[in-house]
């Protein structure tokens, strides 16, 4: 096993956290670009270009997308996302968003023996939005999660999860992984491990377009289950590949944006990097 050491961390990234701090604390006020830049210790110019370099967002836009308005606002357009999407079926594994992702989850006898036989290959790498552990397999990838100062804590939930799979490092794949997923758009197959409840909770999530955000509720009403919205953020908060199936997708009712095993900040950073980019993608 390969660790990166604080100073591999990156610090755009880091420097964008302390901007999206200021921003949830002072968002009514509007906060100049000035005083954003101010705060975390930039000149204006540099910040601009940092942040737009970085996130591929101007400040001002973010701002106006990170706000609890535009959360609300798109909240509706969900519902009716949601509702069209059951023609779809849930047993589907062909295209059920932009990524054209395939979700397979894992026969009951790799689920019995977590993972045994299984070879997975992992590393480390830089993504848009921090530093990440990617896994995959020859079925496809099997993990990927966000890193900050928890690296430790990120592999021992990846090794938990495939605990008795053969693990082994190649850090120049796995960067390759990486940049084919978030600077190529590359479609790779997903292999999950979870319950049959939670697979049908993360192949819902599959059917949320880029740039559209949705409720607790709403994923409970579209599963036909309405009473189990506690069962449904459960099997949300379970997600182990992060961004391809997009959990920072779903929000409170109040558009409050909670409940980010990778970061309330990287949530917010995700979401309003994908409500500017949508007709992009």
């Amino acid at each position: 096993m390969s660790y990166l050491s604080n100073a591999d961390l990156s610090n755009n990234y880091r420097q964008i956290e302390k901007a999206i701090h200021f921003i949830d604390d002072n968002f009514k006020e509007q906060p100049s670009i000035d005083e954003i830049a101010k705060n975390i210790g930039m000149s204006k110019f540099h910040f601009i270009r940092v942040f737009k370099e970085y996130v591929g967002v101007t400040p001002k836009q973010f701002l106006h997308a990170i706000t609890l308005n535009y959360a609300k606002e798109h909240i509706k357009e969900s519902q009716s996302i949601l509702e069209s999407s059951l023609d779809l079926g849930l047993s589907s594994t062909s295209r059920l968003h932009e990524l054209f992702v395939n979700l397979i989850g894992v026969t009951p006898k790799e689920w019995r023996e977590k993972g045994k036989d299984v070879l997975i290959t992992y590393g480390y790498g830089k993504t848009p939005f921090g530093l990440a552990l990617i896994g995959f397999t020859d079925k496809g990838i099997c993990y990927l999660g966000f890193i900050d100062n928890n690296q430790e804590m990120i592999f021992a939930r990846f090794k938990e999860l495939w605990e008795n799979a053969t693990l082994v490092h190649d850090g120049e794949k796995a960067r390759e992984y990486l940049e084919n997923i978030f600077i190529k758009n590359q479609k790779y197959n997903l292999l999950v491990k979870g319950t049959n409840f939670q697979v049908n909770v993360w192949k819902a999530l599959l059917n949320l377009p880029n740039g559209v955000v949705t409720t607790y509720q709403d994923m409970a009403n579209f599963l036909k289950k309405p009473k189990a919205v506690r069962a449904v953020a459960s099997a949300i908060g379970k997600n182990h590949i992060g961004y391809l199936i997009p959990c920072h997708r779903v929000i409170s009712k109040s558009g409050a944006m909670s409940g980010y095993r990778w970061g309330i900040e990287r949530k917010k950073i995700l979401i309003a990097y994908e409500s500017i980019n949508k007709e992009e993608r």
